[in-house]
């Protein structure tokens, strides 16, 4: 018997030890996944019991920094192996960084840059050319409606949502017809620990009403399970802001975005 047809389908979900990436796994496992969960901490390894507790599926966690190549490429492989392949890849890895530019680290802008762009590139790469091979396959990429207009005092992290949104919307279009689909989750302020990390905890967006996480993932994984080609999650708020953005001129744009993303604003 071909134990790979019994198996149940396999997810890949980074960025899964907390927030909107442990909400997307426990969405996967609750409609009948196994599933890879990847963190750069240790908390991952407890995220896995507790999915795996209540879902009953298999969850392998990966502590894994995803700001190098090479730890991208060991992650991939540890979720394929024993000869598994990936039915969804849910790339939700990223980080913040807070601050007028001339005054951030560089080093924090760069890595920022890496993980959330390059190992999101890196990853679909792999995942995208395994899945045309067998013909199907399912890949969420978590922007944000950030990616929707120039964000001061964080603009390496709205400029590298910006891309991975474009980058979804671009590799959906290619592969038409391939049985792959490419879904772009855009959320607004949600509930997780990504002001206090992105040090925004004084600003008039960090103190403002925000999405559950759940709510967040439910609607993305709703929108790849569709084949959609991006859904912005939440509230209505998060709704009008995205179509807002996208004809009110970019420097009006960045002005009414600085009101919330100031340094003290709160």
């Amino acid at each position: 018997m071909n134990l790979s047809a019994v198996r149940p389908p396999l997810a890949l979900v980074t960025g899964a030890s907390t927030g909107i990436g442990r909400a997307l796994a426990r969405q996967f496992a609750h409609h009948g996944y196994d599933v890879v969960v990847a963190a750069d901490e240790p908390e991952i390894e407890r995220t896995a019991d507790e999915i795996a507790a209540v879902s009953g599926q298999l969850v392998t966690p990966v502590q894994v920094d995803l700001s190098t190549a090479e730890r991208v490429t060991h992650l991939y492989q540890a979720a394929t192996a024993d000869d598994r392949a990936l039915d969804a890849v849910a790339l939700n890895a990223g980080t913040g960084v807070h601050g007028r530019f001339d005054t951030t680290d560089l080093d924090d802008d760069l890595r920022l840059i890496d993980l959330n762009c390059r190992s999101v590139v890196h990853l679909a790469k792999l995942a995208v050319r395994d899945m045309v091979v067998r013909g199907n396959g399912r890949v969420l990429v978590t922007a944000s409606i950030a990616a929707k207009a120039p964000g001061p005092y964080q603009s390496t992290y709205a400029a590298s949502k910006a891309f991975v949104h474009s980058f979804a919307e671009a590799i959906r279009y290619e592969l038409d017809g391939t049985g792959v689909t490419v879904t772009s989750l855009l959320p607004g302020p949600t509930d997780t620990a990504f002001f206090e990390r992105a040090d925004m905890e004084d600003t008039q967006v960090a103190s403002g009403p925000k999405d559950s996480p759940e709510q967040v993932a439910a609607d993305g994984f709703e929108a790849l399970m569709a084949g959609r080609a991006h859904v912005v999650a939440g509230s209505v708020a998060n709704k009008v802001a995205a179509a807002a953005s996208g004809v009110v001129p970019d420097s009006l744009a960045a002005r009414l975005a600085a009101t919330q993303t100031k340094p003290g604003s709160a």
